[in-house]
């Protein structure tokens, strides 16, 4: 069965009727034929045909004048004139002006006939198609302006936007307070706000000559960000985070000498990006503010002092039968001011001890000792006090002599020593246990206490070694909490290490590690 809607028009019926044998013989089905054109004009109305053939002479309407109206009504319709050698003229004339597909003389060949049929049903097909697919492009391109209009609106608006947040940005950054700073791997300055000129006192344009190694001094907290031979500076990558530069001064080139600052560095989020924005802010008052606080400590502590010896002295008189004989009521009223004493006397000895860490003025006195012989008297005195608590309080030396001698500050690393394990002590439960071990290893002395308490959450962790820290969250301390914090000063004053490990209900353990302090060659010689 071949596809496609055949009209014919001929007002003679048996020419008609030929065709339709001779098209269905050849499988065509969708065969109409008409033998009044103007009854066929009024079928084309409702019906759309895949192929149109007419006769030229016909009563009414002749072919010429039904093609013209079947041509409005489908222009890509194809379709046929049969004519006769007379008209074979008008017939070539109508292609031309019409725009026909063909013209067949009578008589006509059929197999010529059904030729031009089945091309004309395919040209309509194609070009009924062509007509689809323009469509479909006119209408995409209807949808292209508009959104190309809406695009522009968007731009547009974009751009509004993007304009008011850089005036934003700009706003920001121009008022500042804070310098802000950015700087390339090498550490050449790109860009400065005005904040940044009036701390150095150079204007951007003379600021993006230099580097910021130039006018910066850093200090001993960033040891993390330093030139390399190459230039690039150490510690800073795209992947590294933030970097916090404490203790770093800005030098102002107007004779106002050296601004102390903190400078927080961030790489920019950019693909491949080298580039780095720091903010640097002024801390000249928070600086004097804690000169003054640690000055007033130091001066309230210091006077402290006297007085406090002169009646925990006094108290001893008392207690020890100097002053006379003391009831047994008495003697527990003074024993209880006595511990009060000598725990308020503990706490201004830790305040003296704290300013004189980070004042600077606190110089490690160091010598070479048997570290044997000090882990022992420090076990020695605590011993009694973890054995009261039924405690198992264990020691374990590893591989160190009588001979193993390291060089440090012997009262300042004792006190780091007896507070870890007095901590040890105080906080593990009854029937507990304890276990000091100490060692040397490749020239370093690494000691650490490991008890079977409580346990710290992780959370609390971060905070135990920071000044006036009172246990955990789960537990507070009644302690000064600046035990473990000047155990840290004293620690890292060595150049050493401390940290801890813990698990809740599981124990804890609090380890040191000072590097290089080891006598090698004594070792060796009495070895």
């Amino acid at each position: 069965m071949i596809k496609g809607k055949i009209v014919i028009v001929d007002d003679e019926k048996m020419v008609t009727s030929s065709f339709k044998t001779l098209l269905k013989v050849e499988g065509f089905t969708d065969i109409n034929c008409f033998n009044n054109p103007v009854e066929a004009v009024e079928f084309l109305k409702t019906n759309t045909p895949d192929i149109i053939i007419s006769d030229f002479i016909m009563p009414e309407m002749n072919g010429l004048e039904f093609l013209t109206e079947a041509k409005k009504l489908y222009p890509e319709v194809s379709m046929i004139l049969l004519t006769g050698y007379a008209d074979k003229e008008n017939a070539i004339k109508a292609i031309n002006e019409i725009g026909l597909y063909k013209y067949i003389e009578k008589p006509w060949d059929n197999d010529d006939l059904l030729f031009n049929i089945r091309n004309g049903i395919e040209r309509s097909h194609i070009l009924s198609d062509l007509r689809d697919k323009i469509n479909e492009l006119e209408e995409a391109k209807k949808q292209l302006e508009i959104y190309s209009t809406s695009l522009e609106e968007l731009v547009a608006e974009r751009t509004k936007d993007l304009t008011v947040a850089n005036s934003k940005l700009s706003g920001i950054i121009n008022y500042c307070a804070d310098g802000i700073i950015i700087i390339d791997s090498k550490g050449r300055i790109e860009q400065a706000n005005p904040a940044c000129e009036n701390m150095t006192g150079l204007s951007e344009a003379a600021l993006c000559k230099k580097k910021f190694q130039e006018i910066a001094s850093m200090g001993k907290f960033s040891e993390n960000i330093r030139e390399n031979s190459n230039g690039v500076i150490m510690g800073l990558s795209s992947d590294a985070g933030e970097v916090l530069i404490k203790d770093c001064y800005i030098r102002n080139s107007l004779g106002e000498g050296r601004i102390p600052v903190e400078i927080n560095f961030a790489a920019i989020n950019e693909e491949n990006s080298d580039k780095f924005v720091g903010v640097i802010r002024d801390v000249s008052k928070h600086k004097e503010t804690e000169r003054l606080r640690d000055d007033f400590i130091a001066t309230l502590t210091h006077d402290l002092r006297t007085p406090l010896l002169a009646a925990i002295q006094t108290l001893k008189f008392f207690l020890d039968g100097s002053l006379g004989p003391v009831e047994e009521k008495q003697h527990v009223l003074l024993s209880t001011m006595l511990k009060s004493n000598e725990d308020l006397l503990g706490l201004v000895n830790a305040l003296l001890e704290v300013y004189r860490f980070e004042s600077g003025k606190l110089e490690l006195c160091k010598t070479v000792f048997s570290v044997k012989d000090l882990v022992v008297q420090c076990y020695d005195e605590l011993k009694p006090l973890a054995e009261k608590k039924n405690i198992n309080f264990k020691l374990d030396l590893g591989d160190i002599s009588d001979n193993t001698e390291i060089t440090a500050d012997k009262a300042e690393l004792k006190r780091v020593i007896i507070n870890l394990c007095g901590n040890a002590v105080n906080y593990t439960n009854k029937d507990g246990e304890i276990e000091i071990l100490a060692k040397v290893q490749s020239g370093d002395f690494i000691f650490s206490v490991t008890d079977n308490g409580n346990g710290i959450p992780k959370e609390d962790i971060p905070n135990l070694f920071n000044r006036f820290s009172q246990g955990t969250s789960k537990k507070r301390s009644t302690g000064t909490g600046l035990g473990l914090y000047l155990s840290r000063q004293i620690v890292e004053a060595h150049g050493g290490k401390i940290w801890l490990e813990s698990k809740l209900n599981k124990g804890s353990e609090f380890t040191f590690l000072l590097t290089d302090v080891v006598n090698e060659e004594r070792q060796v010689i009495n070895g």
